[in-house]
């Protein structure tokens, strides 16, 4: 399978600068109002600290003492108002860029060519979804405002440090290098192990998810040995990366705890010095103090949660990776000049693997019937493929009205040529959603009602309270064929999996949706290619033999062998 692409760290940086511009006006609110409180949060140790000098100077102005202790009750006042209106602002910030990028993951996730939804693990795309989402919008929501607060309180404090003595916010700031270093060391190694860790989540939810899927088969076949063996190698797996991330986060904080020490008793040593000949007064050796403990709280934020914000890159990375993947369809010059298909020279790989078609030429005509015939591998479902424009050739051309099938974007592909599969999906929405279409509600019922859909009432019907059987599932696919209205339609065995009186039901439906269009039918059961205008016999990826069923029987070739062992003869 294919692995959905990781971003890079410079892109995760444009998509995050892209998210403070959408919101630049409550950004520049939190600064403010951050701004605001760590400025309020500097009078208390000044004022404090006046405190002390006038207690030691002996002046015995309890007036001036009681004035004092009221303005540092009054700044911490100021200090939480601020603070508590700027972390809203910031959460409600955050909040708005995580519905943005949920929304633009849905969107990307959407628009992504199916050939690779089809390819890539599940589990991954699902994890993506969620678990990275999730841990994104958390950190957007809670970490983030508080890492943002902390960054403005520490520029405060350290420049009130350096106000009242430069010699000590020196001294102070070479103490604190210690955790430069932890951090930086942490930091070189923490995003190569959280996208690890992601990668070995999304290979557990795989594994769950096809395992549930397929439990009945598990079952069937005494398989759970052999499910639970692949569970477990990918929770050992799993278990390993997060425990790599354990080992950076057991030396990470005890390092940082220590370094917190330094700075404190390096200012002590040299501040008590400088007391002694005269050169600081007690007091602002005090504030300095308390500014110095001061700093613990906000670089502890940080500290302890750069660890999430490193968890949030990484997911960040694997969110926007989906931006690499290559949007479907190009640049048209003209749109289709006719509803004729071309296929020419057509060869085609799967991903790792030898050619499975080989130099395919086919025309097929507008308003034709065309059957595609052959032994089970013949390459008949790819070449379908190739016709709906889901892969695209390794070399030649798929064109329709003169223009590649794969160059034409989603909305005007399926306008075109629409592939009709065994597989039906209902979603758990109302019936009107299912439908997909935004045709007025009258359209919508005349297309049910083509169909034989008479189940279908109520169009607000929730269908994941009621879900629909296998035959009513496949009627309301193929209302939405008649919805979208193409003039192609490939039918790969579209009626394979029903029993045999659901798919009469089917059958009937299909005819009024086939009627005045044309019509490619991958064809098992050789009934529907005695029916078709022309037949395509393949064989080995090659179409070895073109034409009606009744010339190709009298050329008594690999059609007319199909044809005698289809009939037991």
């Amino acid at each position: 399978m294919s692995v959905l692409p990781v971003a890079g760290r410079a892109q995760v940086r444009r998509a995050a600068w892209s998210l403070v511009r959408a919101d630049r006006r409550s950004a520049a609110g939190t600064i403010g109002l951050n701004a605001l409180a760590a400025v309020a949060g500097l009078g208390g140790p000044w004022l404090l600290g006046r405190i002390i000098d006038t207690v030691t100077g002996g002046t015995g102005e309890t007036g001036r003492i009681d004035l004092l202790a009221a303005g540092v009750l009054a700044c911490a006042a100021a200090q939480v108002l601020f603070a508590r209106h700027g972390v809203r602002l910031g959460h409600r910030m955050g909040e708005r860029a995580a519905a943005r990028i949920r929304e633009g993951l849905l969107d990307r996730a959407l628009a992504m060519p199916a050939a690779v939804v089809e390819r890539v693990p599940p589990g991954d795309l699902a994890a993506r979804g969620t678990t990275d989402v999730d841990t994104v919008a958390t950190a957007l929501r809670d970490i983030l405002p508080e890492i943002f607060m902390g960054v403005v309180q520490i520029a405060f404090l350290v420049a009130a440090v350096m106000l009242i003595d430069p010699l000590l916010g020196l001294v102070a700031l070479l103490g604190f290098g210690g955790i430069g270093v932890v951090t930086r060391w942490y930091l070189r190694r923490a995003r190569d192990a959280y996208l690890s860790e992601g990668a070995a989540d999304s290979a557990v939810a795989e594994e769950i998810g096809a395992t549930t899927a397929g439990a009945r088969t598990v079952e069937a076949l005494c398989l759970q040995e052999r499910r639970l063996a692949a569970g477990r190698a990918a929770i050992a797996v799993n278990r390993a990366s997060r425990l790599r991330t354990l080992a950076l986060r057991t030396r990470f904080f005890p390092g940082v705890e220590f370094s917190y020490s330094v700075p404190v008793a390096a200012v002590l040593l040299v501040g008590g010095m400088r007391y002694f000949h005269g050169e600081i007064t007690l007091g602002a050796l005090g504030a300095i103090l308390l500014y110095l403990r001061q700093l613990v709280g906000p670089l502890d934020t940080i500290l302890i949660w750069i660890e999430q914000v490193q968890r949030s890159a990484a997911a960040f990375a694997r969110i926007e990776g989906l931006a690499a993947v290559p949007a479907p369809g190009r640049p048209c010059p003209a749109p289709p000049r006719d509803d004729r298909i071309e296929v020419r020279g057509a060869r085609y790989a799967y991903p790792g693997g030898p050619d499975v078609l080989h130099g395919i030429d086919l025309t097929v005509r507008p308003g034709e019937r065309l059957a595609l015939v052959g032994l089970s591998g013949a390459g008949k479902s790819t070449l379908g493929r190739l016709l709906a424009g889901i892969d695209r050739p390794h070399a030649g051309t798929v064109t329709v009205g003169g223009v590649p099938v794969g160059d034409l974007p989603p909305e005007t592909l399926r306008r075109q040529v629409v592939l009709v599969t065994q597989e039906h999906h209902v979603f758990r929405e109302t019936l009107r959603e299912n439908l997909m279409s935004p045709a007025p509600d009258g359209e919508l019922r005349k297309a049910l009602a083509t169909v034989g859909a008479d189940w279908a009432g109520d169009l607000d019907a929730d269908l994941g309270e009621h879900p629909p059987d296998g035959g009513q599932a496949q009627q309301l696919a193929l209302a939405r064929v008649l919805l979208a209205d193409p003039h192609t339609v490939i039918l790969d065995e579209a009626t394979a999996l029903l029993d045999p009186s659901t798919a009469r039901t089917a059958e009937r439906a299909l005819g009024a949706v086939l009627t005045d269009r044309t019509v490619i039918a991958i064809a098992h059961r050789l009934q529907t290619a005695h029916d078709a205008d022309r037949v395509a016999v393949m064989d080995a990826g090659r179409i070895v033999e073109i034409g009606a069923h009744d010339d190709l029987l009298r050329r008594d070739g690999p059609y007319a062998a199909l044809w005698r062992t289809w009939h037991g003869s």
